[in-house]
């Protein structure tokens, strides 16, 4: 019995190391989206400075693991075997669950989910102790610890609306300080400033990041604590005077302090949130101990007391804990893609948007909008002139391919780390990944990067995430309950299973994000764009932009629209469902396609952008009516197919391939001369188009003859005259495209 249950507590830690790997993944985006956002140093110095924080915080951490003990759990009612169910599918649910929302690229708290994790399955396995309880003295505030979960909760609503608020008031009054051409008048404003902002961040170590070190004896903590006031002046006076001394050497300030406050807050969150991750197996580890030296081989009769008792890890366990953070931070794609919803959601420049439209969005900014207008009618009209040349954001100081500037990124370290702090010295029940997270959103509301044409994307994107950590705890709760059940009474080849299972959801993961990877590859022509100021450049840049653009949606018709063809006339419904998904993606990705040109042709010279963008918006139309009679062919032929109607006849067959054929075949002539530029041939190919469109109208006009005949069935008659009739709409949106393409790329 005891080498089962070793087993298990090696399944513990194997698990560990996964949740270590996803966790972290998840948890980069608290301290690595505002050094990334602003480009404030290459993305490996970055990772380094964080990697650092992370190792230092994660190694010299005291290891209190006590909410994996007894924070949730009330250990000394529970079995020694009930104790290894709660903790095996806490583990198992963590890990899909954090790897979920890593492959969504939607930040989430690791708090969050282990105590619902820990509630969910203590709650099941505390119903069916109280179920079998003959004496009936046994209650459920004897089994769970709910104040607890109560305090989560609460924090939500807290961290939200408190950072959200100071993220967007301390934003704007800094804005209204340096303005958006910081650079300007910073002699000294700068050394002040930037002298605050390292000892907030000083300050926050001391009270949050370094409170809970191996260092840091009673005697230390009392210490600070007593001098706290002394240590905050000193390291006024001192960071002060060395911000100014930089800032006379040519040293950028803004970005010694997005790095010192990156270092801070990947300490902090390594050292504190550790208990996230390897919590549960130290606490599985413990109570294996404690079985061998008091369990005399009976798992069911040793109760868990010991776990209320101060946790002690071995140092070791903490180093290579930290060892694997590290390792998951530098080489975790899925951290990227969770600090890219980050970013893009607080980013200043208009562009791609990452989430859609919502009612709730929508409403919002026509509500939030009114109300502002009402307020601003009774500010004095020299207060708003002011305000509004101090906030003009059309003189933004952007790093190369920032997606906000070094002030933003600097207010999101220092205040979020300032929030966490006072939060953690009033015992306030604050997230730390709620309040990164919404700070970074209001300081970018703060500085018009919510804009008319983005901010129901914004909003939509923001009540996404906080819907996904509503959404994580209740997840969390109802899974890992119904997981400890069947351990429960599956026993230990059903606790195998589920491990085995986990792992396996895990690595399938890795793979599907790494061939979604392999397809996503990114614009590289676009962000060139962004990149450059040069006008010249710009619309050189913009005319590889719509080639590849024109030649990707020209192969994408000619795939699907003989994948349709061919799945309506062979009957099979699998292909038409295929290319349905297909033309829904498509449509999709070219409304940011549409949307990526529209920004690059504003910056291009005025009389480039009047003369061209007409055929520009010609191509983008054509392109877009494309995907529109791709989707008219194939709704009418998969629901025709899907019903097993009659089949189209052999007939029909015969004469509408040479034509379908004739179709794919002048798709690819286009884009052959999209790709070589033989602008010389359009005029040939057009010819024909014309040509092809006739013999589509021929054959459209046999059909219905057959239809007055009664020579058909008349369901398969409209299809097939659907389809005639909007592959000849293929050819003259063809004709179109192909005269803009002529227009669009002809030199002056």
């Amino acid at each position: 019995m005891e080498t089962i249950y070793l087993g298990f507590v090696i399944f513990l830690f194997m698990l560990a190391i996964f949740d270590l790997m996803v966790g972290v993944s998840n948890d980069a985006v608290n301290f690595l989206n505002s050094a990334v956002g602003s480009k404030a140093a290459s993305f490996k110095t970055v990772i380094i400075i964080a990697a650092v924080g992370v190792f230092l915080g994660a190694a010299m951490s005291n290891g209190m693991m006590e909410i994996a003990r007894h924070g949730i759990v009330l250990p000394e009612n529970y079995y020694f075997n009930e104790i290894m169910c709660i903790f095996l599918a806490v583990m198992v649910t963590d890990v899909i669950l954090l790897d979920i929302f890593n492959s969504l690229g939607m930040p989430t708290s690791t708090t969050v989910s282990m105590v619902f994790e820990l509630l969910g399955a203590a709650f099941a396995i505390a119903l069916i102790k109280i179920s079998g309880d003959e004496t009936g003295a046994l209650g459920m505030s004897d089994l769970l610890n709910t104040d607890k979960a109560l305090s989560v909760i609460i924090a939500i609503f807290v961290s939200v609306a408190i950072a959200f608020v100071f993220g967007t008031l301390v934003q704007y009054l800094t804005r209204l300080l340096f303005s958006f051409n910081y650079k300007k008048n910073l002699t000294w404003k700068i050394g002040w400033f930037g002298g605050l902002a390292a000892t907030a961040i000083i300050y926050f170590m001391l009270i949050k990041g370094v409170k809970d070190l191996t260092f840091m004896t009673p005697e230390n903590k009392q210490w600070v604590a007593d001098n706290t006031l002394m240590i905050v002046g000193i390291c006024f006076v001192v960071f002060s005077v060395i911000m100014q001394i930089l800032h006379f050497m040519k040293v950028n300030v803004f970005k010694v302090i997005v790095m010192l406050g990156t270092f801070s807050l990947a300490m902090a969150f390594a050292g504190n949130d550790l208990v996230n991750f390897i919590g549960v197996p130290l606490a599985g580890y413990d109570s294996y101990i404690t079985y061998l030296a008091e369990g005399n081989g009976d798992p069911g009769s040793l109760l868990m007391d010991s776990l209320n008792g101060p946790a002690k890890t071995p140092t070791i366990f903490l180093i290579i804990a930290g060892a694997i953070m590290v390792f998951a931070l530098a080489t975790s794609k899925k951290a990227k893609n969770v600090i890219k919803t980050s970013v893009d959601l607080s980013k200043q420049d208009g562009g791609d948007e990452m989430f859609g439209s919502s009612k709730v969005a929508r409403s919002l900014v026509r509500n939030t909008t009114s109300a502002v207008n009402n307020i601003l009618k009774i500010v004095p009209q020299p207060v708003k002139d002011w305000a509004n040349k101090r906030l003009n954001n059309e003189e933004i100081i952007l790093e190369n391919g920032a997606a906000f500037d070094l002030v933003r990124a600097s207010v999101n370290l220092v205040l979020a780390g300032l929030l966490i702090a006072l939060g953690t010295s009033l015992k306030l029940p604050l997230s730390t990944t709620y309040v990164t997270f919404m700070v970074a959103m209001g300081t970018s509301l703060a500085d018009k990067a919510w804009g008319r044409e983005s901010a129901v994307f914004r909003i939509t994107g923001v009540i996404s995430v906080i819907g996904g950590w509503f959404l994580t705890a209740g997840a969390a709760f109802i899974f890992t309950a119904i997981i400890a059940i069947i351990m429960y009474f599956g026993g230990i080849v059903v606790c195998v299973l589920m491990v085995a299972l986990a792992i396996f959801v895990l690595l399938r993961s890795h793979v599907l994000f790494k061939k979604k990877g392999n397809k996503e590859v990114e614009d590289e022509i676009f962000s060139k764009i962004i990149a450059t100021e040069d006008k010249n450049e710009v619309w050189a840049l913009l005319k590889q932009h719509v080639t590849a653009s024109e030649l990707k949606n020209l192969e994408f018709a000619s795939q699907t629209y003989t994948l349709i063809t061919d799945g309506f006339i062979k009957e099979e419904l699998k292909s038409l469902r295929r290319a349905d998904i297909a033309i829904r993606e498509e449509k999709k990705m070219l409304k940011k396609t549409r949307r990526k040109e529209i920004i690059a042709l504003r910056k291009t010279t005025n009389d480039i952008a009047i003369e061209k963008s007409t055929w520009m918006h010609l191509s983008m139309n054509s392109c877009q009516q494309l995907m529109y009679c791709l989707r008219r062919i194939c709704e009418p032929c998969e629901e025709h197919v899907d019903n097993n109607f009659t089949q189209l006849s052999q007939e029909c067959v015969k004469e509408f391939l040479p034509l379908r054929d004739n179709v794919i075949y002048m798709l690819g002539r286009t884009s052959e001369i999209i790709q070589t530029k033989e602008y010389g041939s359009i005029s040939e190919l057009r010819n024909d188009c014309s040509r092809l469109k006739e013999s589509f109208s021929n054959l459209r006009k046999k059909q219905i003859e057959r239809l007055h005949n009664d020579s058909c069935n008349i369901s398969v008659s409209y299809v097939y005259l659907n389809m005639i009739q909007e592959s000849e709409e293929i050819i003259s949106q063809l004709r179109h495209l192909l005269r803009a393409v002529d227009k669009f790329n002809k030199e002056n």
